[in-house]
């Protein structure tokens, strides 16, 4: 590099470390809020009339209790995922019959707070959460019931 900008540009260095050393700090809450089991991303069908129509991909976490054996049931993630698959497959029981594009929270979680009981243990499974939810499709969907 020549040297005439290496020069130039030193004031512009010396002005910018200032404001990177006071950028404000992120809090790491994200990392103790709680133990949890984060799923992998699943496809959920949404099924009209017997129809598949839609897909909608949702993100889940199981909340651990503070006692239970994070490690040990990170292990079992494959198995939570499959659980909630299979249960999705079963019926259209996620459909929404307002939305063809979000799944019905309420009874995933009730649904894979059961498996995960089974899989986990009583004392170890505190709760289920959806963290997102995306379809693949938006529009040319069947009219609403």
């Amino acid at each position: 590099m020549d040297r005439r900008a290496l020069i130039a540009l030193a004031p512009l260095a010396l002005i910018a470390a200032p404001a990177r050393a006071s950028a404000p700090k992120k809090p790491a809450a994200a990392a103790t809020d709680g133990q949890y089991v984060d799923l992998a991303p699943v496809a959920l069908p949404i099924i009209v009339r017997g129809l598949l129509v839609n897909y909608v991909f949702a993100s889940v976490r199981i909340q651990l209790s503070a006692m239970a054996n994070t490690s040990k049931l990170r292990t079992k993630e494959p198995y939570f995922r499959d659980a909630l698959v299979r249960a999705a497959h079963r019926s259209p029981f996620f459909t929404l019959a307002t939305d063809y594009t979000k799944i019905d929270e309420a009874k995933l979680k009730a649904v894979l707070l059961r498996e995960a009981i089974a899989i986990g243990g009583a004392k170890e499974v505190k709760g289920v959460a959806v963290l997102s939810q995306s379809p693949k499709k938006r529009t040319g969907l069947p009219t609403l019931r």
